[in-house]
């Protein structure tokens, strides 16, 4: 937000000293001071500026008022929807309000009908899926025993990714079933590709205001600040953490058509804290030459400013593209965004909704060099241009050690991505940086993705199945290293599989040491390359069934990590057909069984 003098109630030097406070506040302190200004009877337009993704601590405190109420609920897969939901609870609480927030799988949704006020963060999954956490609470509202909302107030926020053709189509489906079930809508969806920050603020600050709205007023006597939560790092996603690599070392032998990368990051100083389960983030760089090639195209200068976020910061051309925004993935936003700005006539054809499919193919493996030679000339100047382009989001890579084993270090496990694509030899942004471009004593910038869906059991004695392909065991590592250093009892059980034996049997020392110390109890392994048929880690499952669902059976927690389009599919489907076959159960009686795993976490995904 920007104030202007013209109409304006302040003079001159306030509105030049709001200017300069205004941009730097906090979403708290902007809410505390919109609960003082309503306290006062002053105007709340302060309180709709921006908001900054740094939502911790100030409070205005309500004496002799009823206290409103309201739910959050989130449904995530990697955390970031519980990032967002707790950052509105935050706010909420700050108002004021007494807040419940749970994760779907926890609520039961028959309580649905008594809220008061409902606010929701999901996001979409696989295609257009629900997250493994939300998908209960997901058939119930569409099931025949969903009751009305007509005494509801509700808002939904929906995290995606515009690269997928079903993008936020959970949110928007959720968001559409309320309304029908007669609940009000307060504050309108919002649906957040991935660099959500600003977008998801944005959606906080605008039901936190709307919640305050209808507060009673706030006395004056009553405003004084309390902290809500504590902040354990000063580095977080906003500011990520560089990281110096210790260690980057190629797993795989000479013979494979892999290159799988083992990073050893220092986190000395960073104050960061993680659990077994939890993620890395990195925020790659976009290769220069790709970068210095579309600018070539577009005949751009490389020193001409562009603003790289709402703020209005800015930087040359080609330091914004090479740090800030996407390059490597086509969107059909993108598209859209663009189409104006194209002297073709074969673009608006390809964007026509008959078009669908032909779009999504040539969006495969396509980038913003293949888009502009094949579209151009654009009529447009750079910043404009650069202004229709998403950010690059950071990439998660699971945490392969445990903090226990090594406190001021994060492991991970990264595969370069190359291949052939429409004439083109293609790259991964972020593991093709880690893998020739980040060496022995360069840094990344990092912050810690917490995920409490992948977690260990709380009670160590009991047994865990990990199921992990190629870069997909990394977890896993973390998880024995962790039962290790707390010298747990309960039996572990790991199928790993890839490519080769001797070329691509990621970290087989450590498996090996931990199946002679005790720590892992069994170990199968499927190379698909090996063999004259195929073996995957789903045969090696159905061939060990019996044993598989004994231990199912005395309580074991299963864990799959890895791709999900087809491993995970298919460890899906074996996994039911084992309980039916072993338990001599019905098809639909496995498939809820399942679900009451997945529902007592006993059944745990990390699928990308």
């Amino acid at each position: 937000m920007h104030l202007k003098s013209t109409n304006s109630p302040f003079t001159d030097e306030q509105v030049e000293w709001l200017n300069q406070l205004l941009p730097g506040l906090t979403v708290e302190q902007k809410l505390w001071l919109s609960g003082y200004l309503s306290g006062t009877g002053g105007n709340s337009e302060v309180a709709r500026a921006g908001v900054t993704d740094e939502p911790h601590a100030l409070a205005p405190e309500r004496q002799d008022t009823p206290v409103q109420t309201a739910t959050v609920l989130y449904g995530s897969q990697t955390g970031n929807s519980q990032s967002v939901a707790e950052t509105l609870a935050r706010a909420l609480t700050n108002n004021g309000m007494e807040i419940t927030i749970q994760s779907m799988s926890d609520y039961k949704p028959k309580e649905l009908k008594s809220v008061e006020r409902l606010f929701v963060v999901i996001s979409t999954h696989g295609e257009g899926e629900p997250p493994d956490n939300a998908i209960s609470f997901y058939e119930y509202v569409f099931g025949r025993k969903m009751p009305k909302l007509t005494d509801v107030k509700f808002s939904v926020l929906s995290l995606g990714d515009e690269s997928y053709e079903f993008y936020c189509q959970t949110g928007k489906e959720l968001d559409r079933k309320f309304e029908e079930l007669g609940a009000e809508r307060v504050v309108a969806r919002v649906d957040c590709d991935v660099d959500f920050e600003e977008d998801a603020n944005d959606w906080v600050e605008q039901v936190a205001i709307k919640m305050l709205e209808e507060s009673p007023a706030v006395p004056t006597s009553a405003v004084e600040p309390i902290a809500v939560t504590e902040q354990s790092s000063t580095y977080s996603r906003s500011k990520p953490f560089q990281a110096e690599v210790l260690e980057n070392i190629n797993l795989n032998g000479r013979g494979s058509n892999k290159e799988t990368r083992h990073l050893e990051l220092s986190i000395d100083g960073s104050g960061f804290t993680f659990s077994p389960g939890d993620s890395i983030g990195i925020f790659p760089e976009n290769d220069e030459t790709l970068v210095d090639h579309f600018m070539t195209i577009m005949a751009w200068e490389a020193n001409q400013e562009v603003e790289i976020n709402k703020k209005g910061d800015t930087l040359p051309l080609r330091e914004a593209l090479i740090r800030h925004f996407e390059i490597t993935v086509l969107t059909k936003p993108l598209l859209q965004k663009t189409v104006a700005w194209t002297e073709s006539d074969a673009l608006p054809q390809l964007l026509e909704a008959e078009q669908n499919d032909v779009l999504q193919a040539y969006l495969e493996g396509r980038d913003l060099v293949d888009f502009v030679q094949d579209y151009g000339p654009f009529t447009v100047s750079a910043p404009e241009f650069v202004g229709a382009l998403r950010k690059i989001p950071p990439r998660l890579y699971s945490i392969a050690n445990s903090q226990l084993a090594n406190e001021d270090e994060v492991h991970l496990t990264v595969s370069a991505v190359r291949y052939d694509a429409h004439d083109r030899s293609r790259a991964g942004v972020c593991s093709v940086q880690c893998a020739e471009r980040t060496g022995a004593g360069g840094s990344l910038p990092i912050f810690v993705q917490k995920n409490d869906n992948f977690r260990l059991p709380e009670d160590p004695e009991t047994p865990i199945i990990m199921v992990g392909p190629g870069t997909g065991v990394a977890p896993y590592r973390s998880f024995l290293e962790e039962r290790e250093e707390r010298d747990a009892k309960g039996k572990s059980w790991l199928f790993f599989g890839d490519q080769h034996f001797v070329d691509d049997f990621l970290y087989q020392l450590d498996w090996q040491r931990w199946l002679g110390d005790g720590v892992l109890t069994k170990m199968d392994v499927a190379f698909s390359r090996d063999t004259s048929e195929k073996i995957y880690v789903q045969h090696r499952m159905r061939e060990k069934a019996k044993e598989m669902y004994a231990w199912i059976e005395e309580g074991a927690v299963i864990y799959v990590c890895g791709d999900e389009k087809q491993m995970a599919q298919d460890v899906h489907t074996a996994l039911i057909d084992i309980i039916s076959e072993q338990g001599r159960f019905e098809r639909a009686e496995a498939e809820s069984y399942v679900k009451q795993m997945q529902q007592e976490k006993r059944y745990q995904r990390d699928v990308y």
